[in-house]
């Protein structure tokens, strides 16, 4: 259905961003502090770090720098020996650690020749914010002196995203009540170190050598210090000038130490009076090989600097505001009724907009350009989790990422060779030279599904700009030198009818490590050989001239391509007969699950940072989502009842100890139906860094769980889906919101999908006609037409079963009320507490377990054999009750339904918490419409455990996922989800969220509607 009016679009009834309001209402355009807490100081200045993926400035104060205030730049790094004492061959020889390197963001201010201390005196008023419209920091301060005088401190920052190396700040300082003399110090600081030394693998190691001073000036126009590494052959030039708006404020003096370099100005003032200082500091460096001299280094930057100093301040943030304000068109977002997860959204998605630059000379890394945390080394969730956010939303970007790694192929190729393969490329596990920095290779040399997330963004971003060149450039021989790689990692098992097996990998849960068939990794790789083919035979037909050039050049043989679609075609992808899941591995199954006594920690430390390596490999317990991840970005042909078995298994194991996990286990969530979970897990990874919730924010914010909130939103509540270059949505409507919107680039279009109640919008901004998919069915866009599609609610139940296994109590027949007059009046008589929320909690449980939870409150303990005697009297009680059934106390529609699964050629079989259950069937006259019958009885442990589900399946001679489990209580929706099966809840939402599909009651069962 298409309109020509947009004035009712469903677009415009999703609010705009919130504005401030009176009562200070949050604005999702703002994240501010007021709080001065140094304790907090480095956590804001992660979050409130400007970058633009050449150079990051942390948020610290000018005044007032914290020990954590510092300036990084992605090119400036230093190699560090790492030192074994048992070499082996391949192991990584060296680390690179980037550096903090000058900091230009000092402004000491004295009055009355007093340095302004802000920990001292009286602070009247404070706020910090990031403002995210424009891509500035701001600070307002209101300051009272230990002798009384009062001034006012309005600092404002911003790093041009148009610029390689440039910090603009603007420092006014006005007098309340002061009058006299005042000092503006501008400085270049490089008294500044790496502060996250320790045992800590995820902040920091030991560095040797670091930056030097080689170079330190002061005078009237200018201050520059230049620094030198000593081992990887980077230099720097820093510079620093001055535009004074106020005549007031004048040079005074000009001084250099060990600790960089100073300019001072001076002024009075009276109250009432103010002075301004525009600062302005530019870099320059040059790249390891590079023999580029200090004072070329420097003249760069004092170009840099002077053309920057031809314009005001206002002007260069008039600059900024209109490449933010490109940036937020094409993201175009707005959540109705959530200003707080707007606002976190806007947020993560500022840093990953400023996170890396184009031009394929960095790439970006796990804490951005803001902290020291991981040393600054790019791993794989740059292509798994920030590049898939940026290629739609900044694709130059993540074409400057891609580009960075075809910039380092060669240094991919000796990797390969240092790991034994005799051709190919293997991309090192963390890195920012191109070499392995990683020292422990089980969790990290191991890990050779990074080519195949690279590969995995090389084909999203060409499917996403429709980008050809970059194949032409590059990708096309980087794509076969990495795919070459699984040939020699796998091989052909003549155990498994010739599959293709891959040996002794780790996948990304880094807690099981060097093992057999990772799925995760097989089927990424089965992915990675059947594009690296396609990809060989359009450049063939399409290009052959280049690809005459490309297979001379690495060896290409024409029957390569068919070799990678052999082994995709075999790759080794089992299902476990017993769970209906995908093993994680070839042993993850066989290992015992993880005891509580070494999973508990008070203090809510990662497992790595407290157990042997060994330990936790013993054990099946995951770090993050592995199979899971499998489904996110390869899971195009796995059924949404695989993925739901998988995720209730998986979920299970996981615990969480990486920050890339949450938004994969909600994008799954939202996937197959599990709403609830959805929100939750894109809630924890949205607000990572906000909250803090790893502890480690103060390092570095989290670049890739920040994509990875994009992703919960787009891939997740959006549905959306790159299928063979087609943009695919199937939106669903958190519960928490009114409605939201988010935009996308595609292939030159602007796209707007807006979902509420009411439907999904799609809306072609500009660009030429485009098809899309929403839940499958093909959608032409053009551009000022809208479109508006049903909101669907849950799918049909995806499979055809083959068994149903009803429940008793509350499904076929209430006899929980029955169940419920027993236990109260054994309660009453042994002077127990009984009401409505313990009868809640009987549900579905046994009698001996019920009788478990009467006692908690009993005054004495009870021995076996009078716990024996309490149980028989209630089931007295019971049978007395249900002696006098029939068939009229069977629930309306419950015979009904039974017979309908038996009409429809399906086996039905009855799983039952009560002992009772066979004589109950024959008192209600249903007993023949069950081919089995599983009791209290029959089984050892009561729901939520699986067994009793799972013998009913085995007695129908069924596997689980073949069979629908039907349930009225929160302990058997449990109980069926773990035996892997799909669960049916009978009753409330709220007492059933985790049931696939829920109906009122029994009397709604319909079998044709639930799977069609």
């Amino acid at each position: 259905m298409q309109h020509q009016d947009a004035s009712s679009t469903v677009a415009e009834r999703v609010a705009a961003p919130a504005q401030p309001q009176a009562g200070g209402a949050l604005d999702p355009w703002r994240l501010v502090r007021t709080d001065r807490n140094p304790a907090r100081d480095a956590h804001f200045e992660s979050l409130f770090a400007l970058a633009n993926g050449h150079l990051g400035v942390r948020g610290g104060l000018e005044e007032a720098p914290s020990p954590s205030q510092a300036s990084f730049l992605g090119g400036v790094w230093e190699r560090t020996p790492i030192e074994y004492h048992e070499r082996f061959p391949g192991f990584a020889r060296h680390t690179d650690t980037r550096l903090p390197v000058v900091d230009g963001t000092r402004i000491g201010l004295t009055l009355d020749g007093q340095p302004v201390e802000l920990d001292k005196g009286e602070l009247l008023a404070f706020e910090q914010s990031l403002e995210l419209r424009d891509g500035r920091l701001r600070r307002h301060t209101t300051w009272r002196s230990p002798t009384g005088a009062s001034v006012e401190i309005q600092a404002e920052r911003i790093v041009p995203w148009h610029t390689h190396g440039l910090l603009c700040l603007r420092y006014r300082i006005r007098s309340i009540d002061y009058r006299g003399p005042i000092a503006l110090d501008s400085c270049l600081a490089t008294g500044v170190t790496a502060t996250g030394q320790g045992d800590d693998p995820r902040i920091g190691v030991r560095v040797d050598g670091g930056l030097s001073l080689t170079h330190r000036l002061a005078d009237l126009a200018r201050a520059s210090v230049g620094q030198a590494t000593q081992a990887s052959g980077i230099r720097l030039a820093c510079v620093q000038g001055h535009r004074l708006p106020d005549a007031a404020l004048a040079f005074d003096t000009a001084s250099t130490d060990d600790n960089g370099a100073r300019q001072r100005y001076t002024a009075e003032l009276t109250p009432g009076d103010s002075v301004t200082l525009e600062k302005y500091v530019a870099y320059a460096w040059n790249e390891p090989g590079d023999d580029t001299p200090h004072t070329s280094l420097l003249e760069r930057a004092e170009a840099e600097l002077a053309q920057a100093l031809e314009q005001p301040f206002e002007q260069h943030l008039a600059r900024q505001a209109s490449a933010c304000a490109g940036f937020w068109q094409t993201v175009d977002l707005a959540i109705d009724g959530d200003p707080a997860t707007e606002q976190a959204l806007r947020v993560n998605l500022f840093h990953l907009r400023q996170s890396t630059a184009p031009g394929g000379h960095a790439s970006a890394a796990a804490k951005s350009l803001t902290g020291e945390g991981y040393e600054g080394h790019y791993f794989w969730d740059a292509e798994a989790f920030v590049l898939p956010s940026l290629a739609c939303t900044a694709p130059a970007l993540a074409r400057g990422m891609l580009a960075y790694r075809v910039r380092m192929l060669d240094r991919a190729r000796a990797h390969a060779r240092e790991m034994n393969h005799a051709r190919g490329a293997l991309y090192p596990w963390r890195t920012i030279g191109g070499d392995e920095c990683s020292a422990y290779f089980p969790s990290g040399s191991a890990q050779y599904h990074i080519n195949a997330a690279i590969a995995f963004a090389l084909k999203l971003y060409v499917d996403a700009t429709d980008d050809t060149s970059l194949l032409l450039d590059g990708g096309a021989e980087m794509l076969f030198e990495t795919a070459r790689i699984w040939l020699q990692a796998g091989s052909y098992s003549q155990r498994r009818g010739q599959a293709f097996c891959i040996f002794q990998v780790t996948g990304p849960d880094e807690y099981t490590a060097l093992v057999d068939n990772n799925h995760y990794t097989n089927r990424m790789a089965q992915q990675h050989l059947r594009h690296a083919a396609s990809v060989a035979d359009w450049l063939a037909s399409e290009h052959p001239a280049e690809h005459a050039r490309v297979a001379a050049a690495i060896g290409l043989t024409s029957g390569e391509p068919g070799e990678w679609r052999r082994a995709a075609d075999a790759m080794y992808l089992p299902v476990d007969e017993q769970l209906g899941i995908f093993p994680q591995d070839d042993a993850f199954l066989e290992k015992p699950r993880l005891p509580e006594s070494l999973r508990s920690d008070t203090q809510h430390n990662p497992l790595l940072l407290r157990l042997h390596p060994l330990t936790i490999y013993r054990y099946q317990v995951c770090k993050q989502a592995d199979v899971l991840q499998a489904f996110v970005l390869a899971g195009a042909d796995i059924d949404l009842a695989s993925k739901r078995r998988n995720f209730d298994y998986y979920e299970g194991v996981t615990v969480h100890d990486s920050t890339l996990s949450a938004s994969t286990f909600g994008i799954v969530a939202a996937e197959v139906g599990y709403d609830y979970k959805a929100w939750h897990y894109f809630q924890d990874a949205l607000r990572v860094d906000l909250d803090d919730s790893h502890g480690n924010t103060a390092h570095g914010v989290h670049l890739a769980a920040m994509g990875g909130s994009w992703l919960g939103l787009v891939w997740g509540f959006g549905g959306f889906r790159n299928v063979d270059g087609t943009p695919t949505f199937a939106p669903s409507l958190p519960t928490a919101w009114r409605g939201y919107r988010f935009g996308l680039q595609w292939r030159g279009r602007q796209i707007r999908v807006t979902v509420t109640s009411g439907g999904v919008e799609y809306r072609l901004i500009d660009g030429a006609p485009l098809e899309i998919r929403h839940r499958g069915r093909p959608v032409i866009l053009q551009a000022d037409h809208e479109t508006v599609m049903p909101l669907s609610g849950k799918a049909a139940l995806p499979r055809p079963f083959k068994g149903v296994i009803f429940d008793l109590d509350g499904v076929i027949a209430d006899t929980a009320v029955v169940h419920h007059a027993a236990w109260k009046k054994l309660a009453g008589e042994i002077g127990l507490p009984f009401d409505d929320s313990i009868g809640e909690r009987l549900k579905g449980v046994d009698r001996r377990a019920s009788l478990e939870i009467l006692l908690e409150k009993a005054a004495r303990p009870y021995s076996e054999a009078e716990k024996e005697a309490l149980a028989t009297r209630k089931n007295d009680y019971y049978r007395q009750q249900i002696e006098r059934f029939g068939p009229d106390n069977l629930l309306p529609g419950a015979r009904d339904a039974v017979a309908s699964v038996r009409r429809a050629g399906l086996k039905t079989a009855l799983a039952s918490a009560s002992r009772n259950a066979p004589l109950l069937l024959e008192r209600l006259g249903i007993a023949e419409l069950f081919d089995y019958v599983v009791d209290a009885a029959r089984i050892a442990r009561p729901k939520p455990d699986p067994e009793i589900f799972l013998a009913a399946a085995a007695g129908l001679e069924l596997m689980p996922a073949d069979c629908l489990g039907v349930e009225d209580a929160a302990a058997g929706i449990a109980s069926i989800r773990a035996a892997g099966m799909t669960a049916l809840g009978i009753g409330q939402a709220e007492a059933l969220a985790d049931a696939d599909r829920l109906l009122p009651d029994i009397a709604a069962f319909d079998l044709g509607q639930l799977t069609t």
